[in-house]
């Protein structure tokens, strides 16, 4: 294998595949990525078995050349040496040359560099994926969905399939779930199109979901998401993103999601974040983050906590619409927060059943968002 290609170009290719390398793999094959050069092109692989990532560098675009290949061939170059070093190259233009024993010389401007390559026929064959379960989604609305629900999987091991986000698709819908039993996000959206698609118990490692989402483009470029019985493969542009469902059924949280309230209040989604936050000072110092919101006589609401040490914070907030019965209510102020930090409505519906009922929070401008939040039992 010899190659000159463009630095810029290889640089933005392996910033994209590194995403799937484990820096806990014992797997030395694992820890490289895999450089396949055809007279199309370089072709560069990078897999940690859960997620696989493969970056496509034609040797032309729009007229410019790319790569000027003078042999073809594979190598896997140690991923930890190879990201670092490609980036600080001196010149624009990198040459690379595999030898015998898959020794690889780089060079570039007066840099010489030589690395130990690995045999590529030990790497993983990607899985081989149909295409019968297909959709196309923008970029930035998956971009949106992940981050509007992916901070409420669990980061606890223990129940594997809640680290994920569960993914629907029926009638046009396509809804993500995720849970920690605290706290529940959802969030829809209605894609054209897919009529004759249907899945379900589709969970994605809410991990896999955020590198997926570093390599999104902001912009409306479809993503084509191909979902198979164990696998799903998203293709963006010139790069394929494998990632393995996680096993196991997701449970039905459709039963624990209220469908009439005792209580309403719509507030101003800003002031509100702003008084939490300032009462999650005084109540994380006691590491409970146990902040108290209750209606009062003259229609507007108290937000207060308490430290022992500290001393207490207490303020009152207009309420722009209240509804039902009064109520005093315990949460988490931290997870009241990560809900207010994903939603742009400039309004906030709070509802209600009861004291020790789930609280529901939906953006008054989104109606294909919804999140809910248990309680906290306090003494008083």
């Amino acid at each position: 294998m010899k190659i000159s290609i463009l630095k810029n170009v290889l640089n933005e290719s392996i910033q994209h595949v590194s995403k799937a390398i484990s820096s806990r793999t014992t797997i030395p094959i694992l820890g490289g990525i895999k450089l396949d050069v055809t007279h199309q092109g370089v072709t560069l692989t990078a897999s940690d078995t859960d997620i696989s990532i493969q970056s496509f560098i034609p040797v032309e675009d729009d007229n410019r050349t790319i790569v000027q290949v003078e042999q073809t061939g594979s190598v896997v170059l140690p991923a930890k040496f190879f990201v670092e070093i490609i980036k600080k190259l001196p010149s624009q233009e990198v040459q690379m040359e595999v030898k015998e024993q898959f020794q690889t010389f780089i060079s570039s401007g007066a840099t010489e560099i030589q690395m130990v390559g690995l045999d590529p026929e030990e790497f993983p064959v990607l899985p081989d994926i149909e295409g019968n379960q297909t959709i196309s989604i923008p970029g930035a609305l998956l971009k949106n969905m992940i981050r509007q629900t992916g901070f409420a999987i669990s980061t606890q091991e223990t129940t594997p399939i809640l680290t994920g986000v569960l993914w629907n698709l029926e009638n046009n819908d396509l809804k993500f779930t995720a849970t920690d039993r605290h706290r529940l996000a959802t969030r829809s959206a209605h894609l054209d199109g897919t009529e004759e698609v249907k899945f379900s118990n589709v969970v994605i490692a809410g991990k896999t979901l955020n590198e997926l989402s570093k390599i999104v483009p902001d912009q409306n470029t479809l993503v084509d998401i191909v979902v198979a019985d164990n696998q799903v493969l998203f293709k963006l542009d010139r790069v394929l993103f494998y990632s393995r469902i996680l096993d196991g059924i997701y449970p039905d949280t459709s039963r624990i999601i209220p469908t009439s309230y005792k209580t309403e209040l719509v507030l101003d989604t800003k002031k509100l974040s702003e008084s939490i936050d300032r009462a999650y000072l005084l109540s994380r110092e006691e590491k409970t983050n146990i902040v108290r919101l209750q209606t009062m006589e003259n229609g507007g609401i108290e937000i207060s906590s308490s430290s022992s040490e500290l001393g207490k914070v207490r303020e009152e907030l207009e309420v722009i619409d209240f509804k039902g019965e009064p109520l005093r209510i315990s949460f988490n102020s931290k997870y009241m927060l990560d809900v207010l930090k994903i939603v742009e409505s400039e309004q906030l519906m709070i509802a209600f059943t009861g004291m020790m009922s789930p609280i529901i929070l939906k953006p008054m401008d989104d109606s294909q968002s919804s999140y809910i939040i248990l309680p906290y039992r306090t003494t008083n």
